[in-house]
């Protein structure tokens, strides 16, 4: 793509130093789900930026003295090694070196931890690869500081998708859409953007409380399940119905209508089930307890008429969306009606934040 030529660097120089930035994972409203070429998606998607989920990621850099590997870097993961976490980085340092040539100059010593736990169903590589970007881009920044604010962002979230493609929307908040789209200017296949204007306040300080009902590692891979969206019956349908809601829910965020967001935002996360359900193979990473949450969730909203709604990431975990004002008699239904769903009781509170925090 000829847009991508804005975010090609000039080679830099350093000496070591280092760079520590922390970033928030995110929840999708309007789901991704399918994608082509180099991380590009096949419908836009919409997402909240989380405050509390969040990983921290130092990196210390020097310069090479040794030119003989495309790059060079060693990675800890909560203080030990993690080795097998070395290839997602490998393959992101390749995507980007075009991009950041710097990286072929470099030794890069990355270590990094997640406010939450590794194995509690949150979605990481956003945080990780957002946190991993906005290092490395501030590596470049110290060396080029003309970089203006917009830009920094920009390409960081450009070379945050090319790791993960969520990541891209987890370099801004608190709302974040990523995909092109006629109903937001500015939208792009290569980078997030943020709603810079007029959103609602009831959503900049929505609630997210994470039900964790499976620990367990998923049986199919988010990656496996975009694949599968390649020759999938019901592809073309919804990435028009995507893009439907996607408009839908933008005008949501402004009017700040709950009645029309709850069921657009439940919809969207039963559709990325239904679509693993009728893929060739079929899956199902929904659990048991999820369609009781589910349940649970649709009769206490029927009794209270509080807006409480829920949506699925690609798997068995629950995320209860809700205003601030009604996060006293939410919280108390879930001690009482939903904590024993949760394996071992475990669920985090959280709710929308404003993004990354360079410390």
């Amino acid at each position: 793509m000829s847009e991508e030529k804005e975010f090609i660097a000039p080679e830099i120089s350093t000496q070591n130093g280092e760079v520590i930035w922390e970033a928030p994972s995110n929840i999708a409203l309007v789901k991704y789900w399918g994608k082509y070429g180099t991380q590009l998606p096949c419908n836009p998607s919409i997402s909240f930026t989380l405050s509390a989920c969040k990983t921290t990621t130092k990196v210390l850099y020097s310069p090479r003295t040794k030119m003989d590997s495309p790059y060079s870097f060693d990675f800890l993961f909560e203080g030990k090694p993690a080795p097998s976490f070395h290839p997602k980085i490998a393959s992101f340092l390749t995507k980007i070196t075009p991009f950041c040539p710097y990286v072929k100059t470099h030794h890069f010593s990355i270590q990094s931890q997640n406010s939450f736990p590794h194995s509690s169903g949150i979605a990481s590589s956003a945080a990780s690869m957002a946190a991993l970007a906005l290092c490395l881009l501030s590596i470049e920044r110290q060396a080029r500081p003309t970089i203006d604010s917009a830009s920094f962002f920009k390409k960081a979230s450009f070379l945050a998708r090319l790791g993960s493609g969520s990541a891209a929307r987890s370099v801004e908040g608190p709302v974040v859409s990523w995909g092109a789209s006629s109903t937001i200017a500015g939208t792009s296949l290569l980078f997030g953007t943020r709603m810079r204007e007029n959103l609602h306040p009831v959503f900049h300080d929505y609630q997210d409380t994470i039900l964790i009902i499976d620990k367990g590692q998923k049986q199919v891979s988010s990656t496996l399940g975009h694949q599968l969206m390649e020759k999938h019956p019901y592809a073309d349908v919804r990435f028009k119905q995507a893009e439907d809601h996607f408009g839908q829910l933008y005008t949501v965020m402004h009017s700040g209508d709950l009645d029309a967001f709850v069921p657009l935002v439940e919809k969207e996360a039963l559709t990325l089930h239904a679509l693993m359900m009728a893929s060739d193979p079929y899956f199902i990473l929904m659990q048991p307890n999820t369609l009781a949450v589910i349940q649970k969730v649709w009769a206490f909203r029927a009794e209270t008429k509080i807006p409480l709604c829920f949506t699925l990431d690609a798997g068995a975990n629950v995320h209860l969306l809700f205003p601030k004002s009604d996060a006293q008699k939410v919280k108390a239904f879930i001690q009482e009606e939903l904590i024993h769903y949760c394996q071992n009781n475990h669920y985090i509170e959280d709710q929308v934040g404003n993004g990354p925090k360079k410390l």
